[in-house]
């Protein structure tokens, strides 16, 4: 439990607390006796996991816009953090095609009102994670993983606004905290997985929802591969470098966040392996619908962060698959959520 003990009493600020990401990260540090303020919109889905697991009576739940700087500047003066986690987001990229004003204004300007809040609180504030995608990398279609020094211009609105966050973040260290001030880092983690993901256009909400229904997967890119991970792997890896970097601010950086290469699997794959951990019969079946360009291959080189911290991920994807399997059949069965969440959060602490 070492990489959570060092959150007891510490004021960590996190933006999307109530996304799928944010759930599972916000538990954890609960769990771990820190003292949590959350700033996000309201749950983007029903059900969702934020309300599925309890997590409104356990720390300061802020619901606001990141878009709107002086409501996210008061609930920073209010929550005086030494750790902020920026992971509010627009993060789907068919919405992106559907809204890219609202994507460019929350991803962007939501990045840039952050690190403002950042620079207002600079005496309070020792460390800074920006999460931002896989897909910031201009996208050759390589099939070796990208590295964080590949030119950044995603192609889509989802994607490029996720570079531009990146930009944004690499002028205000440059600018504001080069000297003084807290350490500042970007995380760029693949397509995650796990138990209380109820996005629309996401696989394996996709394949939860078809399991319940007793119906077949229907894929739409069956041969795109990606580099799927549980979701505890990356929210382990912000927490990690948080951590690392408050201690030592030359951490600070730009990493990567992926699984090893034998799990950057295609999304056939993925559904065999979900409908083979669920049972009963479950298949899955490709039908097109002729949708928005999506990159066929896309791949990470996590070798930065292996080597300055020794992280290594944990869970393979059949593990991975495993444990949200797990999770939605408690789910479906009306059991506890925050419980399960525990068992697996504890799992996979003890590797």
């Amino acid at each position: 439990m070492e990489e959570l003990g060092f959150y007891r009493r510490k004021r960590v600020l996190v933006t999307g607390h109530t996304g799928f990401k944010g759930a599972w990260m916000c538990q954890a540090l609960a769990d771990a006796g820190a003292i949590v303020t959350g700033y996000a919109l309201d749950p983007p889905t029903e059900p969702n996991l934020f309300s599925l697991c309890g997590l409104k009576s356990r720390m300061d739940s802020v619901i606001g816009d990141v878009r709107d700087l002086e409501r996210l500047s008061q609930a920073f003066h209010r929550a005086q953090p030494e750790i902020v986690i920026h992971l509010a987001a627009q993060p789907i990229v068919r919405t992106g095609y559907e809204q890219p004003v609202y994507t460019y204004e929350t991803n962007v300007m939501g990045t840039v009102h952050v690190l403002e809040c950042v620079r207002a609180a600079r005496q309070t504030v020792k460390s800074v994670v920006i999460v931002t995608t896989d897909k910031v990398y201009e996208n050759r279609e390589w099939t070796w993983g990208y590295r964080e020094n590949e030119p950044l211009d995603g192609y889509d609105p989802y994607s490029n606004s996720k570079s531009c966050a990146e930009l944004v973040t690499h002028s205000y260290k440059n600018s504001f905290f080069s000297h003084s001030g807290p350490a500042v880092s970007t995380a760029r983690a693949g397509n995650v997985i796990g138990g209380g993901d109820f996005a629309r256009d996401r696989i394996i909400p996709d394949c939860v929802r078809a399991a319940a229904a007793g119906k077949p997967v229907v894929l739409r890119n069956p041969n795109s591969i990606r580099p799927y991970q549980h979701v505890l792997e990356p929210v382990m890896a912000y927490l990690m470098l948080a951590r690392r970097q408050y201690e030592n601010p030359k951490l600070a950086g730009w990493y990567n966040v992926g699984p090893d290469e034998q799990d950057c699997v295609t999304t056939g794959e993925l559904a065999r392996l979900f409908c083979r951990a669920w049972g009963g019969g479950m298949s899955w079946a490709a039908q097109g619908d002729e949708g928005p360009h999506e990159a066929q291959y896309l791949k990470l080189d996590c070798s930065k962060l292996r080597a300055v911290f020794g992280w290594r991920p944990r869970w393979h994807i059949q593990k991975a698959v495993e444990q949200t399997v797990e999770w939605s059949r408690v789910w479906l069965d009306g059991g506890d959520i925050a419980g399960v969440m525990r068992r697996q959060i504890a799992a996979y602490l003890e590797g």
